[in-house]
């Protein structure tokens, strides 16, 4: 016990960012099992008889919010701890203690958050289930997390800011913000109003926290995994500015069919299209600094997962303007076609921007090799199998559902068609969290293991996977 609290209470350098990435894993794996179990009702609706807590509508929330505010988001926080004190030349934290006990709250806020959900406890908002007591745990960590990195890169030796402190520095200023406006604990509206609020906050959690944190990550790790300097700085500010200005504006393309005002409309969809401007200059400068090194992705398992996100990035925004317009939204809104595109978004491209730093910095932070490279290439092969096969059977599953609704044919004449096609769903969830599980044990062996191997010299991290 008192090992555990040592550790959990831990001053050493870096064990803020160990613990937060340790923790963001268990919820990873949490919340992929419990999206899997919804998963398997919409195959099988009788699977689970009279428990409410294990009804599709309760499973649904826990899932995201398990995966959003236990997974991604610990394991930003993990990312951020880290990269602001490397980049920023500081040896440590500002304040390692002050990181672990904003650890500590994390995750007594993910568990509690996750039963009060269970038990019907909810605001019954997309992205935003969580009530009362919970935001305020939210908000406290998302400040208690800005505190210290603003004050470790603005404390560190180091004044000209590499583009991922922007993106990091960027990411908690904005999303507290977007926090406060997007929930009823601090604001509250009515009717259409607090539609337009809570689609503010929807898509801005993707836009301005996980958009802007992940492509900061990614700055970091390409060029370190390939040992080429990034393609260009000015591109990475165009790229960084455009996102604050096309993002903020775009929520209300969720409810283009509701009766909201048409100037606000038409800005949502505007601001979506713009947002192929940051997008390009983002994917531009991956790819160019990628230039002359794409082969190390047969051996570099991390890298693996990068240009893997890269791909997933480039789809899903792609796919997100297309989808934001009027001619296109009215047809698939409210379809498996979305489902498959917030997948696309928040595995194949932030939750595997994620995966890649996190084979990096454990090593780093521990001193040890990662267990086993076998287990990593097969996390990466279930994950990125997995997603794939889910992207295709959702997407078609969504476009038979918009051919039903659009010729007004009856729901029982076109709803058992999509019996395969959730069959093929749930069978991708398997293979994705048995990827997730592997992950888990393989991190775990990493780092507490007491047969070890110890980290060799290696600039881009190869050697560590």
């Amino acid at each position: 016990m008192n090992r555990f609290l040592n550790a959990v209470f831990s001053d050493e350098p870096f064990s803020a960012s160990r613990n937060f990435l340790i923790s963001a894993i268990f919820w990873l794996v949490f919340g992929t099992t419990i999206g899997l179990t919804a998963g398997a009702l919409m195959t099988w609706p009788d699977l689970i008889h009279e428990v409410p807590q294990l009804s599709f509508g309760r499973l649904r929330p826990v899932h995201t919010h398990g995966v959003l505010i236990g997974w991604l988001s610990m394991g930003y926080v993990g990312c951020m701890f880290f990269l602001g004190t490397v980049l920023s030349g500081s040896k440590r934290l500002w304040s390692e203690r002050l990181g672990n006990v904003t650890m500590v709250v994390w995750n007594l806020l993910v568990g509690l958050g996750a039963l009060s959900i269970m038990n019907g406890y909810t605001e019954a908002r997309e992205y935003a289930e969580l009530q009362g007591i919970f935001d305020w745990m939210v908000l406290a960590g998302l400040i208690l997390t800005g505190i210290n990195v603003y004050k470790t890169v603005l404390s560190g030796p180091e004044k000209k800011w590499y583009v991922t402190l922007w993106y990091i520095l960027g990411a908690l200023f904005w999303f507290p913000i977007v926090y406060v406006v997007g929930n009823r604990a601090f604001v509250q509206f009515d009717g259409l109003n607090d539609a337009i609020a809570g689609w503010f906050y929807g898509h801005n959690i993707l836009g301005m926290w996980f958009t802007v944190g992940g492509v900061g990550i990614l700055y970091y790790l390409i060029p370190r995994f390939t040992g080429n300097p990034l393609y260009s700085h000015t591109l990475s500010m165009i790229g960084f500015w455009t996102i604050g200005m096309f993002y903020a504006p775009t929520g209300t393309h969720h409810i283009l069919q509701s009766p909201v005002p048409e100037w606000l409309k038409a800005i949502a969809v505007i601001s979506s299209v713009f947002l192929l401007v940051p997008v390009f200059t983002v994917l531009t400068n991956f790819f160019m600094t990628m230039k002359g090194k794409w082969s190390l992705a047969a051996d570099h398992v991390p890298l693996r997962f990068v240009m893997a996100s890269g791909l997933g990035y480039l789809l899903t925004c792609i796919q997100g303007p297309f989808q934001a317009t009027r001619g296109i939204n009215w047809y698939i809104h409210f379809s498996n076609w979305v489902v498959g595109h917030a997948h696309m978004a928040l595995l194949a491209t932030f939750s595997f921007i994620v995966f890649a730093a996190v084979y990096y910095i454990i090593p780093k932070v521990t001193g040890r090799k990662v267990f086993s490279k076998q287990l990593a290439v097969w996390h990466f092969w279930l994950s990125f199998l997995g997603w794939i096969i889910m992207m295709l059977a959702l997407t078609i599953a969504g476009l038979v559902q918009a051919a039903g609704w659009h010729f007004a044919l009856p729901v029982d004449q076109w709803g058992m068609e999509l019996e395969p096609y959730m069959f093929v769903r749930f069978l991708s969830g398997v293979m994705i969290v048995l990827g997730q599980i592997l992950f888990m044990f393989n991190i775990y062996k990493t780092v507490f293991s007491k047969n070890y191997e110890p980290i060799p010299a290696s600039p881009t991290g190869m050697a560590y996977v």
